[in-house]
């Protein structure tokens, strides 16, 4: 059968649609089974009082040349859909649904199955829905073999428990929950040093670390709504900071009141592969803590008359955590210190 004219522009209608049918498969082990129209409806359930919708977008960024490079399609799923739980956790907030958007220059169905495969995974992980999504054909766009993704986050809080950073205080403290790598931050600078200055290839192995150098780039971006779920049930968080791109140096100071800085520490053990890309790179203190999240992926701030339950609910997730600082004055443009 010849090619329709826009089949032969490089789109194929049928390949979208192999495309939607495995997607639609997956989505209704979720019970969702209006995926596919227009839009997604998502009834809203509970008693809160003044509930308060908190919403995210983000993406994967360059980490996908790694699932290129590697053909490993079913963990970016998995980090976009932690990556935005994450983003609003910080807030208090439940995550109620996500929807994705998936683009190529050729549909290919089997890794639109996989790269979604990764985004239910993920929302199983994060007790959430995915309701809808759109997979995009554009030929000429995008190189044969590659994809961009985004997802799209909604959860929900209520007024009252809304984590909004306004209550810090000087002399509160700083408890750090470690990263599980690089997460979806700073590949730019580590494919930079890996292949570029290195010139290694993704199956290389070096001393300093444990698996593959592909493999130690691809760890999956954690979420963090289980350990820190119990601690907003209990009222013991004043502020988190998700330590994406910009380091602590700069995602820490978005939810401080202008009145305080922090001092941070340096009481954690930093992960082998940033001890590697920092040395293999020559990169300053400075950037390091700016561009890497450095073994850190998420700040809480808690009055210290709470450390020892704070504490203790952590231990009982089984999470690992350092007192990585504290709360103290305003130091002007240094709202960050550390030392």
């Amino acid at each position: 059968m010849p090619k329709s004219a826009y089949e032969q522009a490089g789109v194929s209608i049928d390949r979208g649609n192999q495309a939607v049918e495995r997607i639609k498969s997956m989505v209704k082990k979720m019970g969702v089974q209006e995926i596919g129209k227009f839009g997604g409806f998502f009834p809203l359930k509970g008693n809160l009082r003044h509930p308060i919708l908190v919403s995210s977008a983000d993406g994967v960024g360059t980490k996908l040349k790694l699932a290129f490079l590697m053909g490993v399609h079913d963990t970016v799923g998995r980090d976009l859909v932690n990556h935005c739980v994450n983003d609003i956790l910080v807030y208090g907030a439940k995550p109620l649904f996500f929807l994705d958007y998936l683009a190529s220059g050729r549909v290919e169905p089997k890794v639109v199955g996989e790269v979604v495969s990764g985004v239910l995974d993920g929302c199983l992980e994060n007790e959430t829905v995915l309701l809808g999504g759109e997979t995009a054909e554009m030929p000429g766009f995008y190189r044969d073999g590659e994809y961009d993704i985004a997802g799209f986050i909604v959860g929900i809080v209520g007024k009252a428990n809304v984590v909004d950073g306004k209550a810090i205080r000087r002399g509160d403290l700083l408890v750090g929950l470690p990263s599980s790598g690089l997460h979806t931050n700073g590949y730019s600078l580590a494919r930079h040093i890996v292949f570029e200055k290195l010139h290694l290839k993704v199956s290389s192995k070096v001393s300093e670390l444990e698996l593959s150098v592909g493999e130690e780039l691809l760890r999956v971006h954690r979420s963090y709504l289980k350990p820190v779920k119990p601690l907003l049930e209990q009222g013991l968080l004043k502020g988190m900071a998700h330590i994406t791109g910009g380091g602590l140096l700069e995602n820490v100071p978005r939810i401080l009141p202008e009145a305080v800085s922090v001092a941070i520490e340096k009481t954690w053990p930093v992960p082998p592969l940033f001890q590697f890309l920092v040395q293999a790179g020559s990169v300053s203190e400075a950037e390091r803590y700016r561009v890497f999240n450095m073994g850190i992926g998420m700040v809480l701030v808690i009055d210290p008359k709470k450390l020892s339950r704070v504490e203790a609910a952590l231990e009982k997730a089984g999470e690992e955590h350092f007192l990585i600082g504290q709360v103290t004055e305003n130091r002007g443009r240094e709202r960050v210190r550390i030392g």
